[in-house]
């Protein structure tokens, strides 16, 4: 049957096929679904706005794939730092406490709680065929994320491994960051002032991202058992309306 009260830092599909269903997205303001999530969606917003000086010099095209700077790796270590920031705040306000240091076999957990390889993201102003990016995609046949591989390589041999800072990963690190912000608070940027949600309206299938540059394709293929089926009118008041995601037991 379908989940009758929301997760904790988890946007989903309701059983009706929206992600809105007429204000019910508003559990993803109540206090105790994110721990200051504001935080997470400011790191992304600050790290979009030297992405976008990057296009001043590097052409969003097909042809610049394989370019590589100074400038884009450290870009891309940043973005990759972000991304493993929100992963760890999904699992651990979700209850997971595994001993040691977690790592991206932790994190691809939340592949199964998440859906992060159906989501695609689409680039404005591409030149070429490349601009719609599925940078989880891997994970749906459990296979590597390239860019992240690269991430690592870079950041511990960027000397011998520089060339491996491409604007190809890059790209798909950010629209990465984008999807797991996206996988939690939709298009909810937090920010002061009324808020609006909306998931599913223009003919492409694609909303406008956090951030108003990306466009973001929200997953349409939840199965029916893991959907949101919930009145937030009847939860809201609760003290804490929400209910965790046990990691420990997903492999």
């Amino acid at each position: 049957m379908p989940v009758d009260r929301p997760y904790r830092r988890t946007c989903r599909q309701f059983s009706d096929g929206h992600y809105t269903k007429g204000g019910q997205w508003q559990y993803m303001l109540h206090p105790k679904f994110a721990e200051s999530p504001e935080h997470y969606v400011r790191a992304f917003l600050l790290l979009l706005k030297d992405l976008q000086e990057l296009f001043d010099y590097v052409e969003p095209a097909d042809t610049n794939l394989g370019c590589y700077s100074y400038r884009i790796h450290a870009l891309l270590l940043r973005a990759c730092v972000e991304i493993e920031a929100n992963c760890k705040a999904i699992m651990r306000e979700n209850g997971y406490s595994r001993s040691g240091d977690w790592n991206m076999g932790d994190y691809r957990r939340i592949e199964k709680t998440h859906l992060l390889s159906a989501y695609e993201v689409k680039v404005p102003n591409w030149t070429g065929t490349k601009a719609l990016r599925s940078p989880f995609a891997a994970w749906a046949s459990e296979a590597p994320l390239l860019w992240y591989q690269a991430y690592n390589t870079t950041k511990h041999d960027r000397h011998s491994q520089f060339s491996e800072a491409t604007f190809e990963h890059l790209i798909d690190a950010c629209c990465g960051l984008l999807v797991v912000l996206s996988a939690q608070f939709g298009t909810n940027d937090f920010s002061p002032g009324d808020t609006l949600l909306a998931v599913g309206g223009p003919n492409d299938g694609t909303e406008t991202g956090i951030g108003g540059y990306f466009r973001v394709r929200f997953p349409a293929s939840w199965p029916p058992s893991l959907r949101y089926d919930f009145d937030w009118k009847k939860l809201k008041d609760e003290l804490d309306p929400f209910q965790t995601i046990d990691y420990s037991r997903i492999s």
